[in-house]
């Protein structure tokens, strides 16, 4: 399986026996030596954070949503049950630039 940036795929995490839907924010690289995306938690619920970055309503969510790329984390190829969806390039570029705020990456040097 490859996965690509922009992907949403359902996942459970575990928590309270529901899946959750995760933005793919790993490049997409067919080479790589774990089975691995890294992913971002969409939420619907917001903290008018600057970690999160709010993408409206996709087709594929029921709701208004934004993405906690504070909760970036490594998921296992196995654990993306289903793809639902892909976030439109100018939203997955607003989340890219918060991830280079979040880990104050200056992709302009």
């Amino acid at each position: 399986m490859t996965t690509e940036p922009g992907q949403v795929y359902l996942v459970d995490l575990g928590i309270a026996a529901k899946t959750r839907p995760m933005l793919v924010v790993s490049r997409r690289d067919e080479d790589a030596p774990r089975a691995l995306a890294v992913c971002a938690p969409i939420t619907t619920s917001t903290r008018d954070s600057e970690y999160e970055v709010s993408i409206g309503k996709p087709k594929f969510l029921h709701e208004t949503s934004y993405v906690n790329v504070q909760g970036m984390q490594a998921i296992q190829h196995h654990e993306l049950k289903r793809m639902i969806g892909r976030l439109p390039d100018a939203n997955l570029q607003k989340v890219k630039g918060v991830i280079e705020w979040l880990f104050d990456i200056d992709a302009k040097k």
